[in-house]
């Protein structure tokens, strides 16, 4: 069996995202502070501002330099702006305490840095420092793409915009959560779908599980998807689950233009593929158990599964999470639960209860029924997210029955 993501339990995540928000290092508008002019005011108003932590720093003839990233204060603000120290930029703690630039570049401390308006056009903008002010606490970002939505928040994999690093986690939305488009309005999350472009900014508290939870309370989001005339045409979004020569099959859900949940599909030299990026890809890149959306032409064999040629394929990047073993019965599942004794062994200790749903593909290779039994033999793809008790809990994506010849009927 592969490995399983494994994540908190419910009652830890709504904890995590009931923290308070003014703790958090990602709150706005910031506190009154010293403008370095001899009055108190709230400069969130009258003057630029970056929050983010401190990615580089120069400090030679031509004088002391660092760069901050992360979000602007407002939406017309820097995301990352390279900004001059001088004798007059006052840094501090939120109490006004005084504060040494190295340490907060060792401590990787997050700072609201405050500027002047003349910046210069140049990418980063460049400019010089009123006030920076270390933060209590500490946030980090990822730069991503949406791979699930759910009803408390979504996952997005993509690359740690502080380390570098490639990353997937769990992104809860907490109670006040800023989720803007690109043009700064507001939009709601039920608006963010499956592929979309975010930048979220999470923490201070991340989960140690597989993959990481936390929560957020600043996204931005790229609300656009692009379309071209090739994926006007029907298809299957979903999952390769066999290979073989030169035939491929996908199960999943068919495309909005038309299509069906089960579909083997011929490829050859007239076929595209590619990835997300539109990136070319071979044949090699066509295997068992990677998602993907697979468009063909309308014609198709009448039999079951349907067969047809595959006139392009696009491979996801993310990742999917599978368990085989069989249905057994349980007193520890409920309506819309089955028990999967994983590996169909003696062991419980890697067992799993799958959350069945309306949205949940149940296929069944035997040409049966689509009814679920205690004794059945399945192959199942979840979602990423999975509870930490034992068996785990997660919602069943696809549900593909591979024999019956145990199954018991219901009562």
């Amino acid at each position: 069996m592969k490995k399983m993501y494994k994540v908190l339990a419910a009652t830890t995540i709504l904890a995590m995202a009931a923290m308070p928000i003014a703790a958090s290092a990602q709150e706005v508008p910031p506190a009154p502070i010293h403008d370095g002019q001899g009055s108190i005011q709230n400069q969130a108003k009258v003057v630029p501002g970056t929050i983010g932590q401190i990615t580089d720093s120069v400090n030679d003839k031509t004088g002391k330099f660092v760069t901050v990233t992360g979000r602007g204060l407002t939406t017309t603000d820097q995301s990352e702006i390279v900004l001059s120290i001088t004798k007059n930029t006052k840094i501090i703690d939120s109490k006004g305490k005084k504060v040494s630039l190295k340490t907060i570049i060792d401590e990787q401390k997050v700072v609201k840095a405050f500027y002047g308006p003349q910046i210069t056009k140049s990418l980063p903008a460049r400019g010089t420092a009123l006030t920076l002010v270390v933060q209590d606490q500490s946030f980090t970002a990822i730069n991503g793409t949406v791979t699930e939505v759910n009803d408390s928040g979504i996952v997005v994999k993509g690359e740690n915009i502080y380390s570098g690093f490639e990353d997937t986690i769990v992104l809860h939305f907490a109670d006040k959560a800023q989720i803007l488009g690109l043009d700064g309005k507001a939009i709601e999350a039920s608006e963010i779908q499956v592929g979309m472009s975010v930048k979220a900014f999470y923490g201070p508290a991340v989960t140690m599980s597989l993959p990481p939870q936390s929560t957020t309370n600043y996204v931005v989001v790229d609300t656009t998807v692009e379309e071209t005339i090739q994926e006007q045409a029907p298809g299957t979004d979903g999952i390769i689950t066999n290979v073989t020569d030169s035939k491929i099959t996908v199960i999943g859900n068919p495309m909005e233009k038309g299509g069906v949940d089960h579909v083997i599909l011929s490829v050859d030299k007239d076929t595209q593929i590619v990835n997300q990026d539109g990136n070319p890809l071979t044949l090699d890149a066509l295997k068992a158990d990677v998602r993907v959306d697979a468009y063909y032409g309308e014609v198709m064999t009448m039999i079951y599964p349907a067969q047809t040629h595959a006139d392009k394929i696009v491979v996801k990047a993310t990742e999917t999470n599978k368990v085989e073993g069989t249905i057994v019965a349980s007193d520890r599942t409920t309506e819309g639960q089955v028990y999967v004794n994983v590996g169909s062994d003696k062991s419980t200790d890697n067992d799993v209860i799958l959350n069945i749903s309306k949205d949940t593909k149940v296929i069944s290779l035997l040409n049966g029924g689509t009814e679920l039994r205690a004794g059945m033999k399945i192959v199942a793809f979840h979602s990423p997210v999975m509870t930490r008790s034992l068996p785990g809990m997660t919602s069943a994506e696809i549900v593909i029955v591979t024999s019956d010849d145990n199954a018991v009927a219901p009562k």
